[in-house]
């Protein structure tokens, strides 16, 4: 039997920690006030953030409203289960460092509780 996965998210903007293990960014803009050395990143991985479009969707409703949140995620697990190439060999490295050992997904969004690394967690755990 195969250990789980031990998948954590974290704001970017948080100090690295000791249990954080391999840290991979998966948003599509790249934080404001953070360098590179800061960010201690194992990789940037930008397809599996969401489109602009579903991002931009998701921000001008409210996104604090159950609805806007729920049709984010709808949105965003059909774009992670696309046959995008760019997004599997993403889904590639994310996995053989998550089974080597703790990795941690990094975002910016202000919202701890919603935001697509939460989301994207849960949907790696899930499948």
């Amino acid at each position: 039997m195969t250990a789980p996965l031990t998948i954590a998210v974290k704001r970017i903007y948080e100090p690295v920690g000791p249990g954080d293990g391999l840290r991979f960014l998966v948003d599509r803009l790249w934080p404001r006030g953070v360098s590179k050395e800061k960010a201690a990143l194992a990789a940037w991985l930008k397809p599996l953030s969401p489109s602009d479009d579903l991002r931009e969707r998701f921000h001008h409703a409210t996104a604090d409203s159950d609805e806007a949140w729920d049709a984010f995620r709808h949105g965003y697990f059909a774009e992670l289960d696309g046959d995008d190439e760019a997004v599997k060999a993403a889904l590639f490295t994310l996995d053989a460092a998550a089974k080597a050992g703790p990795v941690t997904l990094l975002y910016a969004a202000k919202s701890e509780e919603r935001n697509n690394a939460v989301a994207l967690r849960e949907w790696l755990l899930a499948r």
